[in-house]
């Protein structure tokens, strides 16, 4: 199956990771992406979408994180509550 992104959110995944601290970044991008893959299968899907993005990220980022994701999706021009997220 090939994967293909939703227009700007590849863009959007790509700034998210790069507010995790460094010695992070590869750790939570791998933890996001495979997330994603599951999501999609499960779906039967090859797009990934903004939905996708953010439950991905809720699911695999530590609830103590949250905060600051939240506020990093803000700055993307993300709104994670348009998904059911508070």
């Amino acid at each position: 199956m090939n994967i293909i992104w939703e227009k700007d959110t590849e863009c959007k995944f790509k700034e998210l990771l790069e507010k995790i601290p460094v010695f992070m970044r590869s750790f939570a991008e791998e933890k996001v992406s495979k997330r994603i893959k599951i999501i999609l299968e499960q779906d039967q899907r090859a797009e990934i979408t903004e939905k996708d993005l953010v439950d991905a990220f809720f699911k695999e980022t530590p609830f103590g994180f949250h905060g600051p994701m939240k506020t990093d999706m803000n700055n993307a021009g993300i709104d994670y509550t348009k998904y059911g997220y508070k």
